[in-house]
């Protein structure tokens, strides 16, 4: 083992410190070097007193190792390093500056024609806040440049270095006050190719031409969380990069121009970068690890195509490839494409036979797979009929019942409430169908900004508070039916609209409620394309989920109760059976079947999904969220009001006031005067004492009609 000792001799001659650096090993031979220091107070202090006398310099603060060509100085307690610090220093292959909290400045031309030097580290100097211009000059061998963890607050000039190493790496890391990247910031630096490491440090935006005059091999700009913006020519005049990390970014938008050479990116944690720049800008691209899955669509569209000189010569090759197969040792096919004198010189590349796959990650998921909004043609024609019909049917329904001359009652009010849920429902499948159109081919482009957006939050409250409003309001219509017929003849056990109006305040904020909780974190509205609450990660977007669709179950059954209980009560078994009866019964049938085909597919779908055990995939119950979804919301304003012959003299009504329709609205009013002479009340004339059974079901006839067809005039 060779033991090395080194000791300082301080001469003072003309006010300068030159301190001798002497290297003893156990043959006694002595090199010396020189370091020739500045007469600065901080800086002498730190190093040599102003004596003649010999003293020992501490080894933590200057350790050379003649072997390894390696000076380090660590704690160093001085605050500048001057000018031509290292000057005759030409056989020192490595300098690194640490753990220095006094160092303050690092004057220009400090690391000067050093020719030997190949590496510089500067790190750990949080006091470090100037690199004067020009401080690392005429260093043709340098191939390793590392500032760390310093408080400069502009980026160092590194113009000057004139290296001609091949891939130079230059690392600046943890720089917080660094806040741009100027142009042509690295010109000048080395003529080969270079690997940037740029990560971890406070950079906002990257300046047009920064990497001008470099060959880039790799570039890291990783970890600048304030990072937000690339100038579109940041690239102009640079060859490469090969590969580009941008993770942990706010980068919002890649450079339009110099991507055709990434072959690698990797952008991590980027939840800015919603959208990437057309997949023909990345022509050699074969590796992306993104943050959203939807970005590994756009990589799906097409293959790669290399545009390099060989492939000019091989187009053909490829094909020759597909049809013929031959092992490595095997140059039949060479010699089918090329004259033998042609192939004299070359090496044969196999390689070429090999295709090239692509590889992205995250892949979608089944929550997000590779397709548009609506996933089929058929459903995108179906939502644009079905939601126009559901706005114009509950949009005219709610004008004709609001406008209309006769009194508020319980049916009208309730109608009225169904009609807005069933109206905002229209709305939440129009906002569907037209970012469907708009993101056509291309919804990978768009699923972040849609689906994290304003939009895809409001569309989803839209749905569920439509659709938890619309279920209430019909389990209330309907239980108020049910009231109505069975207590027909105890009028003082009516429902009344002082009732009706606190039972609705309920449901608007049990359905406010329900869909606001998405917003705040139980569930959301994120997950898939159609804004639907299907999060079911944690415990308790389940039980949100479950209690949603237990509440629908129930109020299914419900519907379904009430409406057999009115059937039996008007089949009554003492009186003959009436036309009427039949009417009724099929009316009911409907709306049973209506609620159930609404119901039925999605609760059973849902259900299974919640306990994360799906029986169908997003694809598939997209043709149940434009078939089976909204049929109450196209079905309840005809069912309920439309179809019905009140409405329909409303309606003509309301025309008639604006110059139309003149004589069907008369003939709408010569009947309501003529019904309401001769209808229920004709029906008891004659009879000074009815039956109590002739009565009662004289009167449910009367009571639902009035109900079921929304008429305006009571019968008692």
């Amino acid at each position: 083992m060779r033991t090395k000792t080194c000791h300082i001799k301080v001469r003072d001659p003309n006010n300068e410190c030159n301190c001798a650096v002497y290297l003893k090993d156990m043959s006694s031979r002595a090199t010396e070097f020189s370091l020739l220091l500045t007469s600065s107070p901080h800086f002498i202090s730190g190093f040599c007193s102003l004596s003649d006398t010999d003293q020992t310099f501490p080894p933590e603060f200057l350790k050379f190792t003649k072997s390894r060509g390696y000076i380090s100085l660590t704690y160093l307690p001085v605050k500048v390093i001057p000018p031509q610090a290292f000057r005759g220093l030409n056989e020192v292959v490595k300098i690194e500056i640490s753990q220095s909290d006094s160092l303050e400045r690092i004057e220009a031309n400090a690391f000067d024609s050093l020719r030997n030097l190949s590496e510089i580290l500067i790190q750990n100097t949080k006091n470090l806040v100037y690199i004067g211009p020009g401080a690392f000059t005429h260093l043709p061998q340098l191939k390793y440049l590392s500032i760390c963890n310093t408080g400069i607050q502009t980026f160092p000039d590194v113009t000057k270095i004139f290296s001609s190493e091949f891939n130079f790496i230059l690392e600046i890391c943890d720089n917080l006050y660094i806040t741009t990247i100027p142009g042509n910031a690295f010109q000048g630096m080395n003529n080969e190719s270079i690997t940037l490491k740029l990560y971890g440090n406070g950079f906002e935006d990257v300046q047009s031409h920064a990497f001008n005059g470099t060959t880039l091999i790799s570039l890291e700009l990783k970890e600048n969380v304030h990072l937000e913006k690339i100038h579109n020519e940041a690239f102009w005049g640079a060859s490469g990069p090969s590969v580009l990390d941008i993770s942990s970014t706010k980068l919002q938008a890649l450079p339009s121009y110099g991507l055709e050479s990434i072959q690698t990116l990797i952008a991590t944690s980027s939840y800015s970068l919603k959208k990437l720049p057309s997949r023909e800008k990345f022509t050699n691209l074969l590796d992306a690890t993104l943050t959203y899955p939807s970005h590994c669509c756009a990589f799906r569209n097409g293959p790669t195509k290399e545009k390099n000189f060989s492939f000019s010569i091989f187009e053909n090759f490829s094909k020759q490839c597909e049809s013929t197969a031959r092992k490595p040792n095997n140059e039949t096919l060479y010699y089918a494409i090329f004259a033998e004198s042609e192939l004299s010189g070359w090496d044969y590349d196999y390689g070429f036979c090999s295709p090239k796959i692509l590889r992205c990650a995250p892949e979608p998921d089944a929550f997000n797979p590779c397709e548009d909004i609506m996933g089929y043609d058929f459903l995108r024609v179906l939502i644009w009929l079905i939601n126009i019909l559901a706005i114009m049917g509950n949009l005219t329904v709610l004008l004709v019942l609001l406008t209309s001359r006769c009194k508020l009652t319980v049916p009208r009010f309730l109608m009225c409430n169904l009609s807005f849920a069933d109206f905002c429902m229209g709305l939440y499948l129009l906002l569907i169908a037209s970012v469907d159109s708009q993101t056509r081919g291309q919804y990978y482009n768009y699923a972040i900004d849609w689906q994290t957006g304003s939009g895809c939050s409001a569309a989803g409250f839209f749905t569920v508070f439509a659709s938890e409003l619309s279920v209430y309001t019909l389990t209330i219509i309907t239980l108020e039916r049910w009231h109505t017929i069975t207590y027909a003849v105890q009028l003082d056990q009516k429902l009344r609209l002082r009732h009706a109006i606190p039972i609705m305040l309920g449901g608007w904020l049990f359905s406010t409620l329900i869909a606001t909780l998405p917003l705040v974190g139980v569930s959301n509205y994120m997950k898939v394309s159609i804004c639907l609450p299907m999060d079911v990660e944690t415990t308790l977007s389940q039980v949100y989920i479950l209690t949603i669709l237990i509440f629908n179950v129930v109020a299914f059954i419900i519907i379904c109760a009430c409406y057999i209980k009115i059937y039996f009560a008007v089949q009554n078994p003492e009186l003959k059976a009436t036309n009427k009866d039949t009417k009724i019964a099929k009316k009911m049938a409907i709306l049973i079947f209506t609620d159930f085909t609404c119901m039925a597919p999605i609760s059973f779908f849902a259900i299974s999904a919640a306990f994360k055990v799906p029986l169908i995939t997003v694809t598939n119950s997209k043709v149940l969220l434009v078939l089976f979804y909204p049929v109450n919301s196209c079905a309840n304003p005809f069912l309920y009001a439309i179809f019905t012959k009140a409405f329909r003299r409303d309606f003509f009504l309301l025309l008639s006031k604006f110059g139309c329709c003149k004589s069907r609205a008369e003939l709408y009013r010569r009947k309501e005067i003529s019904a309401y002479n001769s209808n229920c009340k004709n029906g008891y004339i004659g009879s000074n004492k009815p039956s109590q059974s002739t009565l009662k079901l004289s009167t449910l006839h009367c009571q639902y009609s009035a109900v079921l067809d929304k008429t305006c005039y009571k019968m008692y």
